[in-house]
């Protein structure tokens, strides 16, 4: 099933009409056909929105609720947001806006040890940098920023219903009696001794465990499910620990605190969220998800139909990180100098890199959405970065393994001392952005690698003179400085560990760029080679760490051809296209 395509736009034949055309269509994908199946079949039609979160009678007393969808996305503020992420909020954000909805903010702040404001600050940073937003767009001005530790009273009711209802008890077992009597894969669980006290003597246990008159680790309430169970997630789950710490939100109200898997969907009904959109880890916890929110439906708790979670393959990216844990280890132990740092894979860190919002989201559209685990190479963030760009951004010549370029004969040449003006366009393919003036003089840097004394098969840069198989003598090679002058290369000279300190050249009189094109000579290609001047040449620390090994070359996975444009089906074909690190395009600048 296709995507609802936008309403017909007013006949144009102009390219820019036909390209927003274009983009207004979107790829389709299983969450697209699920939400508007959903939306075909009125499942959530009659769904109320009481103005807020909260419970059955709270949106009983509203109205229908105008968003025809509610997504959201739950980070836990315990780090910074990831490329990972950005991926999640683009698709939870995006879907909401392409069908008439609403995608809240929610902080999913259930552990307070690891949880901090500087984090909840820097998601709300990270969401607005992208694009995106939490405000209802019915004219109520009312937003949906959110926080699970706001639903604490209403999990501890929920929690006290399961109680009551005989579906949950308080198992005060040692973590490692727990954990045997959980059985593994191949042999059931053991029941607790616990598990057949009466509700009010598990109630009054809760109670205590709430009250703060049991240790932490004391005790747990666990659901009370089925122990023999083959889905582990399903035999008799924790719910509720005893954890003393102080709440960024919440202070020290509470000594007791759920576990995620029961306040997931609690928060998700809570808030009338109609798709809970979850990476593949949280498939096995689908079933408790569905047996939780059917008990708390049933003692007339939340309303119906409540919501129902679908998974997706959350985002592989070759030589990238995105444990958030591992991510931290490397900012605790001051490998670098913060989430922040460019280097890391952070929303913040690709932000200071030089990433743009528009490139991250070209990025989560063009690698679709799939329920399968597949690897996606680090060229195609890059691509996207070069795609979004190459329109806007001003052109510039920079050497990043500079060595120094010598014309040994400028003094004669230009005037001993003197500098030559040259300029270049600001964008090669924008004329009406200018131009820029920049200085050549007697050195200059070049790349390191665009001086070869032997040159290999194919190298058209500098290499000295030398003498052919028939000891005829071949003259140095011929280039352009690019926006320059053409120079004839003469040697190099090295240090004493063998170690080229300069390239040495000559100076072709008459030979500016914009001057008629002198002939190179037979059998020499002519080449532009880029350069920076010394007097204004700048060095800076690389932001790019180096690279690490990937997974094994047969596990990366170019995209799907159904959702990749044409041109990305082939990668020399796409490393011909974009200019990048990977093959400098020094025609681009």
């Amino acid at each position: 099933m296709s995507s609802t395509p936008a309403s017909p736009a007013a006949p144009s034949k102009s390219p820019a009409a036909a390209k927003a055309a274009q983009d207004a269509v979107k790829p389709s994908n299983f969450l697209r056909q699920i939400i508007e199946k959903d939306l075909a079949e009125g499942t959530y039609a009659g769904r109320r929105w009481g103005g807020s979160p909260g419970d059955a009678a709270h949106h009983a007393t509203g109205p229908l609720d105008t968003a025809k969808v509610r997504l959201r996305f739950p980070p836990e503020p315990n780090g910074y947001l990831h490329v990972g992420h950005a991926k999640s909020i683009c698709l939870n954000f995006g879907l909401a806006r392409d069908y008439g909805g609403v995608c809240h903010l929610r902080f999913d702040d259930t552990n307070p040890e690891k949880e901090d404001t500087e984090y909840v600050n820097a998601i709300i940073d990270a969401v607005k940098w992208l694009g995106f937003d939490w405000q209802a767009h019915d004219g109520s001005g009312a937003t949906h920023l959110y926080q699970a530790s706001d639903y604490f009273d209403f999990m501890y009711r929920a929690a006290e219903h399961l109680v009551q209802a005989g579906l949950a008890y308080v198992d005060e077992q040692s973590a490692d009696d727990m954990r045997i009597n959980r059985g593994d894969f191949g042999h059931p669980g053991k029941d607790s001794p616990f598990r057949t006290r009466t509700p009010a003597e598990n109630l009054a246990r809760f109670r205590q465990m709430r009250d703060g008159e049991l240790a932490d680790g004391a005790a747990v309430l666990r659901a009370k499910i089925d122990m023999a169970s083959p889905n582990i997630n399903l035999r008799d789950p924790a719910i509720y620990r005893i954890r003393r710490a102080t709440h960024h939100h919440t202070g020290d109200k509470w000594c007791i605190y759920p576990m995620y898997t029961f306040a997931h969907p609690i928060e998700d009904a809570l808030e009338q969220i109609t798709h809970s959109i979850c990476t593949l880890e949280f498939e096995d916890q689908r079933p408790f998800y569905d047996w939780l929110l059917g008990k708390l439906a049933e003692g007339g708790l939340i309303a119906t139909p409540h919501p129902h979670q679908y998974e997706f393959a959350r985002l592989n990216l070759t030589y990238v990180m995105t444990s958030k844990r591992k991510l931290a280890q490397l900012v605790t132990e001051k490998h670098v100098a913060g989430w922040d740092d460019p280097r890391m894979p952070t929303i913040a860190g690709l932000r200071r890199r030089g990433y743009t919002a528009e490139a991250l989201q070209l990025f989560a559209e063009r690698i679709g959405v799939t329920k399968s685990d597949t690897w996606i190479d680090y060229s195609t963030l890059e691509g996207c970065l070069r795609e979004t760009l190459d329109g806007s951004a001003p052109r510039a010549m920079a050497v990043l393994d500079p060595v120094k370029l010598v014309l040994t004969n400028w003094d004669e040449v230009m005037g001993e001392g003197s500098l030559d003006d040259c300029s270049a366009p600001v964008h090669p393919h924008q004329p009406e952005l200018g131009k820029r003036s920049f200085k050549i003089g007697r050195e200059v840097w070049i790349e390191r690698s665009d001086y070869e004394e032997t040159p290999p098969k194919g190298f058209f840069r500098l290499f000295p003179p030398s003498a052919d198989a028939s000891g005829n003598p071949v003259a140095g090679s011929k280039v352009r400085l690019k926006y320059g002058h053409v120079i004839e290369c003469t040697g190099a000279a090295k240090d004493a560990a063998g170690r080229i300190t300069e390239v040495h050249a000559r100076l072709i009189p008459d030979t500016k760029s914009g001057t008629p094109r002198q002939r190179l000579g037979q059998g020499q290609r002519r080449h532009h080679l880029g350069w920076r001047g010394r007097r204004r040449a700048r060095r800076s620390a690389p932001l790019r760490p180096p690279l690490q090994p990937g997974p094994p070359r047969h596990r990366r996975h170019r995209l799907p051809d159904a959702t990749q444009p044409r041109q990305h089906q082939n990668r020399s074909r796409l490393r011909r296209a974009l200019p990048g690190p990977r093959r400098r395009h020094r025609s681009q600048d």
